[in-house]
């Protein structure tokens, strides 16, 4: 196995349904792609190529090999060494109204206890400008890091937009841009990936119980432990996204949003008019 036997990197965006892409395109017998992000471009450089190159011996002599990492997009410094490692890569970006994007990346994290109900103080402008929510939508200054690296030919930019409205099409146009005929194509993963709305535990009674995570943690596929840990989960309320921060949203990213439409050849006004399509 060596680099240049990757075909192909879904470098992101985060929370554009790059994972129900790979788990779709996972399902092609002539595709192989590690399961998990390896992150090499971008966190985990310093391991070297033999530790990236490991990750992909489980490939059979599928026809394809490809891997998704979603920081290759907002990383400083992963579209070049992509470019010096895998100058022939062919490279997928899917991209999400970045308004809804933050959102959600937002609503993740607090699932996860990692961030509070005050929504402004990470996704309004005049607040979080800088911070991961708001930087992780500014793709024309991350795609022009791609174009300026790589031939038209090897960049496909989908919308997550376009994913919802007919998955099977959005499939098909990465299959096109493989290469791959001849064979009738996978059924897309049907069950949504990483939902929202399914139940967990309390957030700021997550917060409270991370210290005890590692004593508790050689207990958690005991019956008792999940018999306790059902009666904890609830469907998750998180705090909405007023007109009022959204329309401060609008304007952080119309110019950025103008740009990116201009150099990916496609009219993206409709992220800035009632929050586009979700």
């Amino acid at each position: 196995m060596k680099l240049n036997d990757i075909d192909f990197l879904i470098i992101g965006a985060t929370k554009s349904a790059t994972t129900w892409l790979q788990q779709s395109l996972q399902q092609d017998p002539n595709i192989y792609m590690p399961a998990p992000e390896l992150h090499y471009f971008s966190r985990c450089y310093d391991r070297g190529d033999d530790w990236y190159l490991s990750n992909f011996e489980g490939q059979k002599g599928q026809r394809l090999i490809g891997e998704k990492s979603n920081s290759y997009m907002d990383t400083e410094g992963a579209a070049e060494r992509i470019r010096q490692k895998l100058p022939k890569a062919l490279l997928i970006a899917q991209l999400r109204n970045p308004i809804e994007r933050a959102y959600s990346d937002y609503c993740m994290l607090y699932r996860r206890g990692e961030v509070d109900r005050d929504i402004a103080k990470y996704l309004d402008p005049r607040r979080a400008a800088g911070g991961r929510f708001l930087n992780g939508g500014l793709y024309f200054q991350q795609l022009q890091a791609y174009v300026d690296r790589f031939p038209a030919e090897q960049i496909l930019v989908l919308l997550y937009e376009d994913m919802k409205i007919d998955a099977g099409a959005q499939l098909n146009r990465v299959r096109k841009f493989m290469k791959i005929t001849g064979e009738l194509p996978p059924r897309p993963v049907e069950k949504k990936v990483k939902d929202k709305a399914e139940p967990v535990v309390n957030p700021t009674l997550r917060r409270l119980l991370r210290p005890f995570k590692p004593m508790v943690a050689p207990f958690r596929n005991n019956s008792g432990f999940k018999r306790i840990r059902s009666m904890a989960v609830a469907e998750v309320q998180y705090a909405p996204l007023t007109r009022e921060l959204r329309e401060r949203m609008n304007d952080f990213y119309a110019t950025e949003i103008e740009k990116l439409g201009a150099i990916v050849g496609m009219d993206l006004n409709g992220w800035l008019k009632n929050g586009g399509i979700q």
